[in-house]
Parts: structure tokens; C-alpha cells; sequence
């Protein structure tokens, strides 16, 4: 892998490699489940008392084979009782499920085996090991490695996958009879099968359903093939469930995501940990959930969402962030470029846009103006805001926490919230605005603005000498017509009515 992490301990689809294989064996209820750690073993046994409490773990202090390993599972069990079937896997087999394990101990029961090995049927089994069969009963007399095999051997298809079924006392008493005499030196796990088989006991094969089940890990490579595969698997179930996958190719789901029909999935969707849709909501295009509940008939588009819960018929979107602790209450809207955090919002309330709302509890109905800040940080501590239900909020207000908003005030933009605000009152924390004429053409002369200044407020003047002018002449005419004798009294008289000058100044 050519990592710092242990192989079984990367990830595919929300639940390591080793993760995987525990949760299909633990399909099968045993009584023990064991894991042999080696390499990287602190991290192993600490990733999997957080995954399982009940695995017991075995170490093998030096890798000396797959035939060691299972000798050190069994004496980690010495305290056990051993009889039964033992089932032997390999811990980077993620795509492995629990019925086909379930199918493997089903054979080995009724064929009497000691030993069942499971198989699978490839397209191409190059460089893997053969089963070969004995052809009047089928069971399996040999597994020969492709460098091993003959022109003949190596046509066979069906190939060791490397997981058992073995009768418990059985195997621990072949073990006791694996030899290390080898290239490798080692004790080989596959050795048991033909000591059994000299002993005079049946080997069988359970052939799984689906090749790629059976799939080691080896590489980046092969992670993110089995990735991919997995993946498949589960955007079918989703499908089969009556989850609509707009496109299966570009939505990602992790192994732990519940879903209620028609729920609707739209490109480019990643719905990853415990993320649950309810039904008939929709979701992307583009989005990313992560252990985020969507309620039924919600909408969430364009999102990020962590550790969230959205509301029935609630609206998300587009570019919104939701991290978590977030609550939407049914209908909420957290509109375009919205961020929350660890904030509840109650029902029908809306953030339509650019604001961010953090440790903080809004209302019923209430809505928050654009541009708005909840301000929940003194450099040293969290606060929390509180506003009421029916609040009008103005635009871009900012709200220094820790502060409280009553039900049904309002406030005006640009405010600056530092003080509790009444129920039903009006908020205004900002200057009065005031405006200094000719500013620009003293402290910025010949600029752009100073021109553009200067043609606009000689096109005002222009406009408003015309505008006197033409009403001027307008009053006049009016004057001389409508005097009785077209006198000049009678002109200024018409003239002051009109407003242009004083009737006094002649």
C-alpha cells in the first residue's frame, strides 16, 4: 500500500477493510470472533475495540505464516470450546458478505467436511491457486499453485480464495503437524488440508455466487477497484429499495446510509456515515451528506452537510454548509452561500442567503436578512444568540453574542445587535448617515470619480436651468393669454403664482 496506515485499516465506503470482514462474519453470530494482528497491531486492536467491544484479538509477534496465525487465533480460544466449525478468513476481503459465509458453513455441515474451502469460478485465474477435484465425488483433492501447476491445471477456472471452513478439533490438531520445510519457511494454512486428507478425511468446496467476492487488496489500485465495486452493490440496493439514482456512475454511498422510498438521488451525490433521506426527499445535484438526517419531502442542493438533521420540506441550497449540531425544523430554508453551525432553527424560518448563523436558536417563522452574522466568538469563549419566533430581521446585522431577540421584533440593516432586544420592538444600532458635498473633487481632484462627479452634477445643473426655462416661458405664455389686458403687472402677477419669483421683486 506503501502507506503509513495498516492496510486493514484503510477504508472503502465509509467502514475499514478489516471493518468489512468483521461485519460478514459477525452475520453468522459466532460464539468467539477472533482477529490476529500483526503489523501495526496498537492501531489494529485500538480501530477495533472501537468498531466491535466483543472481538477478541490474537497477536502474532512474527508473520510466520497463515498457518501460525490460525494457531495464534486458537490459543487466544484455548480457554473455548472448539468444536463446531471454524471459519478462517483474510482480513482484506471487504466485498465478502455474510451470506456467502453463511452458504460456506451450510456446505461444510451437510457434506460432513473437515475441511470446506471456499472458491470461486474467474474469468482469468492466472496467478492464483487451483482447485483440482477428484471427478467421481467432487471433493477437493489439491490446491496447486500456478507455478506449480500443469498445462492441464492451469485451464482450471475455479481457484482457492483463501477462506475456510474447518472442523475445530480437527484443525487444531493438524496444525500441530504443519512443517515450516518451505521456500518461505512458513507455516501454510493450505498444508492442513492435505494432512487431513491423508488422514483419511473428506475435503470439500463451496463455490461462491460472485468472483469478485472473494478479491484481496494488495494495492491503491485494487482499493479503489473493490471501491467502486462495493459501491455498485450499493446503489443497486438502493435502487431495488425505491431510491431513484439519477446517476449511479457519479453518486457515492458509504455501508451505514438508510433510505425510505422515493427518495430521489441527483448526480454527483456523496451520502457518506450514518446519512439517512426520507421519503420523496431529493438530494444534490453535487452535494455531500455526512451523518446527516434529510426529512421527508426535503430539497437540498449544492450542500455540505456534517453531523446535520433537515427538516421535513425543507429547502438546503445551493452552496450552503451545514456543520454539525445544525438543526432545520420543518419548512426552514438556509439558502444560497449560508453557513450554520451548532444552530437550531424552528419552523418555517428562513436564511435566504449569505450569512453565517453559529451557536445559535431562532424561532418559528422568523426570518434572518441577507448578509448576516451571528458573531459567537470573543477571541476566547463561545456564545450563544437567541431570536424569538415572527422576528423580521434587517440585511447584513450583526449579532454580538451572547444576546436575545424577542418574539416578533424587527430590526434595521445594518445593524449592529449588542443589547437584548424586547419582544415587538425595533432595533436600530447604527450612525446617522451624512453626506459630504464636493469631498471628491477637494481630496481626489482629476480623478475618474472626480470627473465622473463633476459631469454629473453639471448635467443636474444643465437639466434644471432648462427645466426653469422652458416653465418659464410656459408661465409667460400662459400669462399673456390669459391676461385682460396683457399688462407687465398682470405678467409678474402670473410669474409669482407660478413660483419662479417672488410677485414682489419686479
Amino acid at each position: 500500500m506503501k502507506s503509513a496506515t495498516p492496510k486493514v485499516l484503510h477504508e472503502i465506503c465509509g467502514r475499514s477493510l478489516v471493518g468489512h470482514v468483521v461485519s460478514a462474519a459477525r452475520a453468522l453470530q459466532p460464539r468467539q470472533l477472533v482477529v490476529v494482528v500483526g503489523h501495526g497491531r496498537e492501531r489494529v486492536t485500538a480501530h477495533l475495540e472501537q468498531l466491535d467491544a466483543e472481538v477478541r484479538t490474537a497477536v502474532q509477534y512474527e508473520q510466520n505464516g497463515t498457518g501460525h496465525a490460525v494457531r495464534m487465533a486458537l490459543e487466544e480460544l484455548a480457554d473455548s470450546d472448539l468444536s463446531g466449525t471454524v471459519l478462517v478468513t483474510c482480513g482484506d476481503t471487504p466485498l465478502l458478505r455474510g451470506a456467502t459465509l453463511q452458504q460456506l458453513a451450510d456446505t461444510h455441515a451437510a457434506d460432513g467436511n473437515a475441511v470446506t474451502v471456499l472458491t470461486a469460478e474467474v474469468p482469468d485465474a492466472t496467478g492464483y491457486g487451483r482447485i483440482v477435484r477428484d471427478a467421481a465425488d467432487g471433493a477437493v483433492t489439491a490446491i496447486v499453485e500456478h507455478k506449480d501447476a500443469s498445462e492441464e491445471q492451469r485451464a482450471i477456472r475455479e481457484i482457492n480464495s483463501g477462506v475456510f471452513a474447518f472442523d475445530g478439533r480437527l484443525l487444531a490438531e493438524a496444525l500441530g503437524k504443519v512443517r515450516t520445510d518451505n521456500s518461505q519457511g512458513e507455516e501454510y494454512l493450505t498444508d492442513v488440508l492435505g494432512i487431513l486428507r491423508e488422514a483419511g478425511h473428506r475435503v470439500g468446496a463451496s463455490v461462491a455466487a460472485d468472483h469478485r467476492e472473494i478479491a484481496g487488496i494488495n494495492n491503491r489500485v485494487q482499493l479503489a477497484e473493490a471501491r467502486r465495486m462495493l459501491n455498485g452493490r450499493l446503489v443497486e440496493d438502493a435502487m431495488l429499495a425505491g431510491v431513484t439514482v439519477v446517476d449511479p456512475a457519479t453518486t457515492w454511498l458509504d455501508v451505514e446510509v438508510t433510505y425510505e422510498p422515493d427518495a430521489v438521488v441527483l448526480p454527483g451525490t456523496q451520502l457518506l456515515g450514518a446519512t439517512h433521506l426520507g421519503a420523496g426527499c431529493e438530494v444534490g445535484p453535487h452535494t455531500r451528506l455526512t451523518d446527516t438526517r434529510v426529512g421527508a419531502g426535503a430539497s437540498v442542493s449544492n450542500t455540505v452537510a456534517k453531523g446535520a438533521e433537515i427538516g421535513e420540506e425543507a429547502s438546503v441550497g445551493p452552496f450552503t454548509y451545514l456543520r454539525p449540531g445544525t438543526r432545520l425544523g420543518r419548512k426552514v430554508k438556509a439558502g444560497s452561500y449560508v453557513e450554520m453551525k451548532n444552530a437550531v432553527l424552528g419552523e418555517g424560518t428562513k436564511v435566504p442567503h449569505l450569512s453565517y448563523v453559529g451557536d445559535a436558536e431562532i424561532g418559528e417563522h422568523s426570518n434572518i436578512g441577507a448578509a448576516s452574522v451571528f458573531v459567537n466568538y470573543d477571541g476566547e469563549s463561545k456564545h450563544r444568540t437567541t431570536v424569538g419566533s415572527h422576528c423580521r430581521m434587517g440585511a447584513d446585522n450583526m449579532y454580538v453574542a451572547p444576546v436575545t431577540v424577542g418574539d416578533g421584533a424587527y430590526s434595521a440593516a445594518g445593524s449592529v445587535i449588542t443589547k437584548d432586544v424586547p419582544p415587538g420592538s425595533l432595533a436600530v444600532a447604527r450612525g446617522q448617515q451624512r453626506n459630504i458635498e464636493g469631498w471628491v473633487a477637494r481630496k481626489r481632484p482629476g480623478s475618474a470619480a472626480a470627473l465622473a462627479a463633476e459631469a454629473a452634477l453639471n448635467g443636474e445643473a444643465a437639466s434644471r436651468d432648462a427645466d426653469v426655462s422652458s416653465r418659464g416661458v410656459d408661465t409667460v405664455g400662459r400669462a399673456e393669454g390669459a391676461g385682460p389686458t396683457g399688462s407687465a403687472e398682470s405678467d409678474r402677477s402670473a410669474r409669482g403664482a407660478a413660483g419662479q419669483v417672488p410677485a414682489e421683486e419686479g
